[in-house]
């Protein structure tokens, strides 16, 4: 059914698009906070390096700042399956079982590692890890 040249969504696919916003929404919030964890946990282990003069610490302050890059990929990366699956669901033309949230059709080879290697997380975390470079070099 259409009405003009848009076709008109049954209350089902709207309450499947809805679902999948709302998916899309704890994606996004989840990868705002794993942000604000790494800054958060990365400030507090360089003020403490640099405070106390530790080398170890500063070194040992690039696992969690790599462990957080790629966690934001992956969340990322699943962020945009879950993009790829609302563009199929509004489309009435597209056969996508009711209330269906497989990503597999989206998947793509290596897709969680081009995410965390994105323009936007690459700048952060990399922000980050020139912040601890730089305080090794004064600590040590």
């Amino acid at each position: 059914m259409t009405t003009g040249n848009s076709p008109v969504l049954d209350d089902g696919r709207i309450k499947h698009l809805e679902l999948i916003q709302t998916t899309v929404a704890r994606m996004g919030n989840n990868s705002f906070l794993i942000k604000g964890w790494s800054l958060t946990i990365t400030g507090a282990l360089l003020a403490f390096a640099v405070g106390n003069g530790e080398a170890s610490v500063a070194v040992v302050s690039f696992v969690p700042v790599v462990a957080f890059w790629f966690l934001d990929g992956y969340f990322l990366y699943q962020e945009r399956l879950f993009r790829r699956l609302y563009d199929r669901v509004r489309r009435p033309e597209t056969a996508v079982e009711p209330f269906a949230m497989d990503l597999a059709p989206g998947r793509e080879p290596a897709g969680a590692v081009k995410a965390a290697v994105s323009p936007t997380l690459s700048l952060f975390y990399g922000g980050l890890v020139a912040a601890q470079a730089f305080a090794l070099l004064f600590v040590g």
